[in-house]
């Protein structure tokens, strides 16, 4: 399914990705540029390890959220209430830093005709958490698909986040939690909902163990 590419949308015109070796290559600048010595026995391999790495943390770029929510399951027996997944953990990096965002996502829709297996709500938190991001932008894309591609009344979706750019480095602050939502629907419109939805989810606490 295709959708308007939207403000949120960053991995699809992508500029073409360098080679295997030029990306190790510039791992080995940055490890001299650290002050060590990239040919010594215990880094001779990290280039390719880090290439490898990043494949695998980067692999949202290569993935459709969209189409994982291609497939639906109509018979619910008439079931209308509230769907909530939440605790999803989710690792992803910010794109100011490149330092790792570890938390939890909780998401809610409340279905028309038709409900999406659970697993691939994980999957859609995951294909944009594995590209370079900000928590707000993270937030407002796993809304918005799941609202376009669904058709629900409403999608609610809360992250909360450790920021190690925070907690690493600069003002050193660990286990401070960055809490983000975004409410569509019968969410933003409909107090009573909103509650409900955040009653089930709790009180965000720093909880990434």
């Amino acid at each position: 399914m295709n959708r308007p590419r939207s403000d949120f949308d960053v991995a699809t015109a992508a500029p073409e990705r360098p080679t295997q070796e030029e990306a190790e290559a510039a791992v080995r600048t940055l490890l001299r540029w650290a002050g060590d010595d990239p040919d010594r026995e215990g880094l001779k391999d990290t280039p390719g390890r880090v290439a490898r790495a990043y494949r695998q943390w980067f692999r949202g770029y290569d993935e459709d959220p969209d189409q994982m929510l291609a497939r639906t399951f109509e018979e619910v027996e008439g079931y209308d209430e509230m769907v909530v997944l939440r605790d999803i953990r989710f690792e992803s990096f910010c794109e100011h830093h490149m330092a790792p965002i570890i938390g939890k996502a909780h998401v809610g829709y409340l279905p028309t005709d038709r409900v999406v297996g659970i697993s691939k709500l994980a999957r859609v938190v995951d294909a944009f958490a594995k590209r370079l991001q900000v928590q707000e932008k993270l937030t407002a894309q796993i809304a918005n698909t799941l609202s376009e591609v669904l058709k629900p009344a409403g999608v609610a979706v809360v992250l909360e986040g450790e920021h190690h750019c925070m907690s690493t480095r600069g003002v050193h602050k660990p286990g401070v939690s960055m809490v983000t939502s975004t409410m569509l629907g019968v969410f933003r419109d409909d107090p009573r909902t909103r509650k409900e939805f955040m009653d089930l989810i709790g009180s965000p606490v720093n909880r990434f163990g």
